[in-house]
């Protein structure tokens, strides 16, 4: 029979799948350094090919912005988990994971040098104030257990000799 050819051609067929990973990583701003697993990748917005699906390490580090340090997953597809990822496998695709990140200015950037420095020393000088003076310091405030009354709790009968 001629059944070699059909066969061939779906073991062609099969063998030219070609399935692409790629995680896409934006920022706002943009423009920010990207670390991922400890390498780095650049700046954002950027693409990058994966093989694993998982947990990543992220850092994106811009200037006048905090750092951000966070884990961000990769959830695996349906079509990837086991026994799909055998039929959807030989068909040509590209999964796309994307992550998008906000920033947060740091607070030297959105104040004045100066008028920062002063208000951290004026919130210094009024922590030594209240160490220096203890009764500026307010006393904790009783525990839940404790009773209510200012009198102390009775004293416990002596013990029989």
């Amino acid at each position: 029979m001629n059944l070699a050819r059909p066969a061939i051609a779906l073991l062609t067929f099969c063998l030219a799948g070609c399935s692409q990973r790629v995680i896409e990583i934006t920022s706002e701003p943009s423009g920010a350094l990207v670390t991922l697993n400890d390498v780095q990748l650049g700046r954002t917005p950027l693409q990058t090919d994966f093989t694993f699906y998982g947990d990543y390490d992220i850092l994106l580090t811009k200037p006048g912005y905090e750092p951000l340090r966070t884990k961000a997953t990769a959830n695996t597809p349906i079509y990837e988990r086991v026994p799909l990822d055998l039929a959807t496998s030989p068909i040509p695709y590209e999964s796309v994971v994307r992550w998008h990140y906000k920033l947060q200015p740091t607070l030297e950037s959105t104040q004045a040098k100066q008028q920062f420095e002063d208000d951290l020393i004026g919130r210094a000088r009024g922590l030594r104030d209240q160490v220096d003076d203890p009764a500026a310091i307010k006393p904790a405030p009783p525990a839940k257990d404790a009773p209510a009354s200012d009198k102390p709790p009775p004293a416990p009968p002596p013990s029989p000799v």
